[in-house]
């Protein structure tokens, strides 16, 4: 049987999820990064942002370690920039 999804998140609480990741990194678990956020969001919300962030490839969730790999760094951009490109 298929889940019916309550609620669906904002853009606002999407992206103040995926700020909370981004600064700290990485969490060890989904209820410490859960109860690290600074607004209370439902779980079931939490949920359905970390497979939307997992499935863009901003994130990696294994043995239910949540990890920041999207890379953003502006160091990163930068040498991706000046470096050459192979076919």
């Amino acid at each position: 049987m298929a889940t019916t999804i309550l609620h669906q998140p904002t853009l606002k609480t999407i992206l103040m999820i995926e700020n909370q990741i981004r600064k700290g990194r990485s969490y060890p678990t989904k209820k410490e990064l859960w109860e690290s956020l600074p607004k209370g969001v439902q779980y079931q919300t939490l949920n359905l942002v970390l497979n939307y962030l997992e499935s863009s490839k901003k994130i990696l969730i294994d043995k239910g370690h949540i990890v920041w790999t999207f890379p953003d760094d502006k160091k990163l951009r930068d040498l991706i920039a000046r470096s050459t490109q192979l076919r």
